[in-house]
C-alpha cells in the first residue's frame, strides 16, 4: 500500500513510531471494538484482541456488530472487519478471559467492564505497556484515563475503586453506539498524543447530557 493512504494524518500519526506499535485491546465490546477498528484504520501494524464472549442480539445496536456475526466470537467479528480495513494488519485473537500470564503488545488498549478486571490487567501489564489507556461507559457518561508517564501512572490506580462503590445502573440505559464511539477517539485520540511525544490528559470525564466536560489533574 502507497503512502498516499496515511498522508491527511502523516502530520499528527508518526510513522516511525506507530510502525514500532504492538496494539493490544482487552475487551472488544462497545468501546473496545470501535478502538480496534480505528486501530486499523490509522496504521497500526500488528493488533491483538482479547476477548471470551460471542455476539448476542443485544450488542447489534449498541456494539455496531451485524446481524451475520450473532453466535460468532467477538474476537472474530472484530478481526474480520479490521482485515477489511487494513489488509496488511497481523492480528491476533484469543478468544478467552484475559490471563495475567498472557503476552501483550507494548500499547494497552483496557476496554472491560468490571473494575476488578481492570485491576487485574493493570498489575499485569500498567508497568510494562509504553502506553495504558481504560475506557469506561454508563449511558451517555464516559471517562477515558490514560498512563504513559511518572504523574498518569501515579494517577490511574487511585480511580479502582472497590466493585461494591461501582455505580450499577438499569441494564436499558448502560450503552449507546455514540458514546462508545466518542470513548475510542478520546482514546485513540491520548494515543496519538503519545506518539507525538505530547503531554497526555490523564483522566478525561465527559457528560454527554449534561454538556459536561471534566480534566482531572492526575496529580
Amino acid at each position: 500500500m502507497s503512502d498516499e493512504r496515511y498522508s491527511r494524518q502523516q502530520d499528527i500519526v508518526p510513522a516511525e513510531r506507530i510502525r514500532q506499535t504492538q496494539a493490544t485491546v482487552i475487551g472488544v465490546g462497545a468501546i473496545g471494538r470501535q478502538v480496534a477498528l480505528q486501530l486499523a484504520a490509522i496504521g497500526v501494524p500488528w493488533l491483538q484482541l482479547v476477548d471470551f464472549d460471542t455476539v448476542e442480539e443485544s450488542n447489534l445496536a449498541s456494539q455496531g456488530y451485524l446481524e451475520k456475526d450473532l453466535g460468532r466470537p467477538k474476537v472474530e467479528a472484530t478481526a474480520g472487519l479490521c482485515r477489511r480495513i487494513n489488509s496488511a494488519l497481523e492480528i491476533e485473537v484469543i478468544p478467552e478471559r484475559f490471563r495475567r500470564s498472557s503476552r501483550t503488545g507494548n500499547s494497552i488498549f483496557c476496554c472491560v467492564d468490571q473494575i476488578h478486571i481492570r485491576r487485574q490487567i493493570w498489575q499485569a501489564t500498567g508497568s510494562q505497556a509504553a502506553f495504558w489507556t481504560d475506557g469506561r461507559m454508563s449511558a451517555e457518561v464516559l471517562r477515558v484515563l490514560t498512563a504513559c508517564d511518572y504523574e498518569s501512572r501515579q494517577h490511574y490506580p487511585t480511580t479502582l475503586f472497590s466493585t461494591e462503590e461501582a455505580y450499577a445502573g438499569p441494564c436499558t440505559a448502560k450503552t449507546t453506539i455514540y458514546c462508545a464511539n466518542i470513548a475510542a477517539g478520546l482514546m485513540l485520540a491520548q494515543f496519538t498524543r503519545h506518539l507525538r511525544q505530547l503531554p497526555v490528559e490523564p483522566d478525561i470525564q465527559l457528560n454527554l447530557l449534561a454538556c459536561e466536560l471534566n480534566l482531572a489533574a492526575g496529580r
